[in-house]
């Protein structure tokens, strides 16, 4: 009888956060092995193993990330025909260090319920809700968890880019953020200052997504809470390099500083955790979720967006604050598990 379960790591997959999903399942799956655990490791976009003989992970870096996302249109084929293959037979738990796209959205978790498969992190509405910024924005605002200004559009054959723009024009000062709705590691973000970079900014966003969310900004300090459990984890001050905490901040050394915990009052820092609380019960997270917020200069914290597979990369937030609590980054992944095996 075997002593710890058959663990499987999801990872890679077919979103533009491939790279990080790597870093972060190579992560995962050195500290299963470090805990006893019996750990297999494929590539959902393909299928594949990422393990070798000796339980080493393959891919540090996929110099050909691009040509496989260019597949996406065979992604749920992809993603289906891993799930049907001969390495899930004797899986206990499906472990996801997939991050956006199909990883994130509900689709695997909606396939593994089907396979009757347990797997880590939220269930499929839960993520669906998270993953759709727009409508996150929505149920966290019914308890009473206050948000920045915003309006959503969608791209479509019939309305075109010079509306969209004036009615930007109509119901917003500059600066604002323009952003895909449903995408992560501020990918196709982009602060506008002007007028004149609107169109840019629209035509960025829009290659990532139909769905175009612009939202006020609000300058001020970036900080997350953590969530494991349902328990608020110590919060991480963002302090980044450059005006915006964007992709290059987050996955380049040296191009952000970290505080945690966050030097902000005790009394707003209890604040920012119980709206944290609030988030992930509203929004339905279980396991571990990270969810962003803006300090604004007069100590007031606004719900950015919820992240229910946040990074767990040496760079990533989530296990920094987890460290902060007195939680090894093995210990994190041993009680991601746990909760996972007792849903």
């Amino acid at each position: 009888m075997k002593d710890k379960p058959e663990v499987l790591v999801l990872a890679g997959g077919l979103s533009e956060e491939r790279e990080v999903s790597l870093a972060s399942s190579r992560a995962i799956t050195e500290a299963l092995i470090g805990l006893g655990y019996h750990v297999s490791a494929i590539d959902s976009a393909d299928g594949r193993s990422l393990l070798d003989d000796e339980g080493h992970f393959l891919l540090k870096k996929d110099d050909n990330a691009h040509i496989i996302i260019g597949l996406r249109q065979s992604g749920c084929t992809a993603l289906a025909e891993s799930i049907n293959s001969e390495k899930f037979n004797n899986i206990d738990i499906v472990f996801l260090g997939l991050h956006g796209g199909a990883g994130e959205d509900g689709t695997i978790q909606a396939l593994l319920n089907l396979a009757g498969k347990k797997h880590t992190g939220s269930g499929v509405l839960a993520s669906a809700v998270a993953m759709n910024k727009a409508f996150a924005k929505k149920v966290v605002n019914t308890e009473g968890v206050p948000t920045p200004k915003w309006l959503l559009f969608r791209l479509t054959a019939v309305n075109n880019l010079k509306d969209i723009i004036e009615k930007i024009m109509n119901n917003f000062e500059f600066p604002i953020i323009v952003k895909p709705n449903n995408s992560g590691s501020t990918i196709g973000l982009t602060l506008v200052k002007q007028s004149e970079g609107l169109h840019e900014a629209l035509k960025k966003a829009g290659e990532v997504s139909k769905e175009i969310l612009i939202e006020e900004y609000i300058k001020g300090r970036e900080i997350t809470a953590a969530v494991l459990n349902g328990e608020p984890l110590p919060l991480v001050e963002i302090i980044p390099t450059n005006e915006l905490y964007d992709y290059q901040c987050k996955y380049t050394k040296g191009k952000s500083r970290y505080v945690c915990p966050a030097e902000i009052p005790e009394n707003i820092a209890i604040i920012i955790q119980e709206l944290a609380g609030k988030t992930y019960k509203a929004i339905g997270c279980a396991g571990l979720a990270r969810v962003d917020f803006i300090l604004n200069t007069n100590g007031n914290p606004y719900f950015l967006e919820v992240n229910t597979l946040p990074g767990m990369t040496e760079l990533s937030l989530a296990p920094m604050a987890a460290k902060a609590a007195g939680i090894s980054f093995a210990q994190l992944v041993e009680r991601i598990c746990q909760s996972a095996l007792e849903k």
